[in-house]
């Protein structure tokens, strides 16, 4: 195709409220780099991490749910941490973690046959320049991501995909289903008993048919008037993200927990774990602090996992389970990316099950 000079996009021009967001349609269209592939965006999902970033809901100033400053952000954030890697973001930053779209272009080093293949990019990259352990970038953060109608990657983080999924479905994978199968991943989950919070959400639900496939048996907290259709993806019991857990499923009985909630509610979910289980996070919507009674971690013999960094294996199997047809994600809508303060909203808002996702407006010459 022949590429324009300018484009659509998204900026975030800092942290703070959904006035943050403003919509371009003046912006340089990219060049990929050495090493990179040129993505013509199809779809584009809506994340936790998207307004986490844009709210500076990392700031280890805010102690609040993302939902409190999830509109309008929090007045006590500090820019040098509020990103999720501790430091400071580079703005105006074009978000958005997930992408499905076709390779267009490509830079030096990469071959030019991979040009036509519908794509998606690892959410959680490696960070070329940093050969540490645990050591990565976000997609849509440290670098401009899927939030515009081209956007750039690294070449060994772009995987073709062959599927008859839609656009907007794949595009609900990247970020959502690593997350999920990088916790799951993380934690060696087998087939045992496992709890999931915040069920219903991109995360949760990944991480039920993800636990399903592994052969565990499930339980899935989330809202009640959501709990048929979670049943309907997988679990294999649910109840009320309120629910008294030591009442059931009752007090060590399950073996690894996998919680995208953390809040008020927390210490139950270390009464409910049997002697020598795991418990592995990666997402606290109800709020980051939490009260541990040490006692419990020890006597216990419990295993914490915290789940950010994820092994190149992680996505690649996620790219096999779609080919394989053994996963199929949930999409609860789509919205122009004119609408992202919108779908930002019914975001925050949780009145459905999966994912939102944004379309662009298709590129002309």
């Amino acid at each position: 195709m022949t590429l324009p000079d300018t484009m659509t996009a998204v900026h975030l021009t800092g942290h703070g409220g959904l006035d943050r967001l403003n919509i371009h349609d003046d912006v340089a269209v990219p060049s990929a780099a050495p090493g990179e592939v040129l993505i013509a965006v199809a779809a584009a999902g809506v994340n936790n991490t998207d307004i986490n970033t844009r709210i500076g809901w990392y700031s280890k100033a805010v102690t609040g749910d993302t939902e409190a400053g999830g509109a309008e952000g929090f007045a006590q954030v500090s820019d040098d941490d509020a990103g999720w890697s501790g430091t400071a973001l580079a703005f105006p930053r074009i978000q958005g973690a997930d992408v499905c779209g076709r390779i267009v272009a490509v830079g030096d080093g990469v071959s030019p046959n991979r040009i036509g293949q519908r794509v998606m990019v690892q959410t959680m990259m490696r960070d070329e320049g940093d050969s540490r352990p645990f050591r990565c970038i976000t997609f849509g953060s440290e670098r401009d991501g899927s939030f515009a109608q081209f956007t750039t990657a690294p070449a060994r983080a772009t995987y073709a995909v062959n599927c008859d999924w839609t656009d907007a479905e794949l595009a609900s994978i990247p970020c959502a289903y690593s997350t999920a199968e990088g916790m799951l991943h993380r934690a060696n989950v087998g087939a045992e008993r496992v709890l999931i919070t915040g069920a219903s959400g991109g995360v949760g639900s990944a991480a039920i048919q993800l636990a399903k496939r592994r052969g565990a048996h499930v339980t899935a907290l989330c809202s009640p008037v959501k709990a048929d259709e979670v049943r309907a993806i997988g679990a294999d019991v649910v109840l009320d993200r309120n629910a008294d857990l030591l009442a059931t499923p009752g007090a060590d009985t399950i073996d690894v927990v996998i919680d995208l909630v953390a809040g008020p509610r927390w210490p139950q979910l270390l009464d409910v774990l049997r002697r020598g289980g795991r418990y592995v996070v990666s997402g606290a919507i109800a709020g980051p602090m939490v009260e541990l009674d040490v006692r419990t971690l020890y006597l216990k013999d419990l295993t914490f996992f915290g789940s950010t960094f994820q092994d190149d294996e992680v996505f690649a199997n996620l790219v096999g389970y779609i080919e394989r047809g053994e996963i199929r994600p949930l999409v609860a809508q789509t919205y122009p990316l004119s609408d992202i303060r919108r779908a930002q909203e019914d975001f925050l808002a949780k009145h459905f099950i999966g994912k939102l996702v944004l379309i662009p407006p298709t590129a002309s010459a």
